[in-house]
């Protein structure tokens, strides 16, 4: 079985379990002529009909159905997809045509998707015919400021970690800083940092700090491997902090770091590394909590 016709099953199973038997047969009805015809028309009108059969409630996933999308592209997580994103990337699948009137096709539909639209082409992005042809339009949907297309592409995708250059990676990362998306959901952010980013992080922190305004606390995850005399400084002025969300940030990049000083910055805070050795403080804790208080 090839990967396209894995990946349309999957959808499908995971569709069933999460959809009226009306709808399915609508997607069934608008799938076919999709694949028959070939015709972009077709496609343009079932991908926006999509909505007035499908809700943008959550997939409700098990544990298999979740394993199973691991298993196909690694880090392919649909359970934070919507039923109504699942069944438009049912009947993205099911276009196919040449591979320069398909990337013209999908070209112009990504320019004028509405914002659900351009949430599911950015997310499926990883299960597209031709993800390296699609670099540059990723790229350029980072710069958005609408979070729901920007986390569709940031955030609990494997897209930009296997296909951006280290420039464009810095650039999505720092977007996600300054939008304050949670960072413990860009996947293998640990694997890409870079002495690059670690700067610009450093920079970003120094404004913040200038116009009077707090870091968020997992960016020191971004400097943790390269703090040396210069970014123990920035390291010093957070664990001093009075917000202890932002020392449990500043502690947990100290007990990642190799630096001798930034181990014994963290001695003088005995209570934050027993919570870091029993679990308790983690980057995804933190990010969590961050989250929470923006509510």
């Amino acid at each position: 079985m090839s990967p396209k016709s894995e990946y349309l099953a999957y959808l499908k199973e995971i569709l069933q379990n999460n959809s009226n038997e009306k709808s399915l047969n609508w997607l069934d009805e608008k799938s076919k002529k999709i694949q028959d015809s070939g015709s972009k028309n077709a496609f343009y009108l079932a991908f926006s009909q999509a909505s007035r059969f499908f809700s943008k409630e959550s997939l409700n996933l098990g544990i298999k159905a979740k394993q199973k999308a691991h298993s196909l592209i690694e880090g392919f997580q649909p359970e934070f997809w919507n039923i109504l994103q699942t069944a438009r990337t049912f009947l993205l699948l099911h276009f196919s045509i040449e591979k320069e009137e398909w990337l013209e096709a999908i070209k112009q539909l990504f320019e004028t998707g509405d914002l659900y639209e351009q949430q599911a082409l950015y997310a499926a992005l990883p299960m597209m015919p031709y993800p390296e042809e699609m670099i540059p339009r990723a790229i350029e949907g980072c710069r958005t400021n609408m979070t729901l297309v920007f986390d569709a592409i940031a955030l609990n995708n494997p897209y930009p970690t296997i296909y951006f250059p280290e420039l464009n990676w810095n650039q999505m990362v720092l977007k996600a800083v300054f939008m304050q998306r949670p960072l413990y959901r860009i996947q293998q952010l640990d694997h890409r940092r870079n002495p690059a980013l670690a700067e610009i992080a450093s920079d970003f922190a120094h404004e913040r700090w200038a116009a009077g305004r707090n870091v968020m606390p997992e960016l020191w995850r971004l400097i943790s491997p390269y703090i040396d005399e210069k970014f123990i400084r920035d390291l010093e002025k957070v664990m001093n902090s009075e917000d202890l969300l932002e020392q449990k940030g500043g502690a947990l990049a100290l007990f990642h770091s190799d630096f001798p000083p930034a181990k014994a910055l963290l001695n003088a805070h005995p209570e934050l590394i027993q919570a870091i050795e029993k679990g308790i403080v983690s980057w995804e804790r933190i990010g969590q909590e961050f989250q929470e208080t923006r509510v």
